[in-house]
């Protein structure tokens, strides 16, 4: 462990879990890492800095009504409908919504750093999900925008070869690490929901969405 570039193996004998679990991880976004062509590396002071803060995390309360909690960082207007077959237009353009919310301080910036992490390595989770997420200085709160694209979006590289058609945009301050990745894993977890997924994919307007979302 005296490198400051860690494998799979090491991160896992460092946390005392099993490599699938800390694979497992790193595929969903919820611990610091990146991709060295198809190989996962992490950074042993991020590694260091995850642990502490999820061991100190429960000094933010858990959310107890999952609705309440969407409605915190989501509304109607940030879920947009897609035409985009290129994984950049669709960031591109849902970059642009989610900077339209108050907590979005630098619009460039989100740009700019959304597309840097993509190219670092697909967010594209499986089930043709994708969740770009970044935190920067230059926002305020954690954010989400939604976006459902009527046509497979085909160069995201999902680990499934199902091609991306929701797309999930998390932006959070640079502070918020906890929160940033409690809010990766819920939005993980709840789109594992086939029936939830062809419901967005079928919606009819914006509202019909987010209501489907916030139950």
């Amino acid at each position: 462990m005296e490198d400051d570039i860690l494998t799979i193996e090491e991160v896992a004998k460092y946390l005392r879990v099993s490599e699938r679990t800390v694979y497992d991880w790193a595929q969903k976004g919820e611990i610091p890492s990146g991709k060295i062509g198809t190989v996962w590396r992490f950074k042993k002071a991020e590694i260091e800095k995850w642990v502490n803060e999820r061991l100190s995390s429960s000094s933010r309360p858990a959310a107890t009504d999952i609705s309440v909690q969407v409605k915190s960082i989501l509304s109607p207007e940030r879920i947009v409908f897609m035409n985009h077959q290129t994984k950049r237009d669709a960031l591109v353009r849902l970059a642009a919504n989610l900077a339209t919310a108050p907590q979005i301080k630098d619009a460039r910036e989100l740009e700019t750093e959304i597309i840097k992490r993509e190219e670092l390595m697909s967010t594209s989770i499986g089930r043709g999900l994708a969740i770009p997420h970044v935190r920067l200085s230059s926002v305020t709160d954690l954010v989400v925008s939604v976006g459902i694209s009527k046509c497979d979006i085909i160069d995201f590289q999902p680990i499934d070869d199902i091609p991306v058609r929701l797309l999930f945009m998390i932006a959070a301050a640079y502070n918020q690490h906890s929160y940033y990745l409690q809010t990766l894993s819920f939005f993980s977890s709840k789109l594992k929901d086939a029936d939830l997924r062809n419901s967005l994919l079928n919606a009819e307007n914006s509202m019909d969405a987010y209501n489907l979302l916030i139950k």
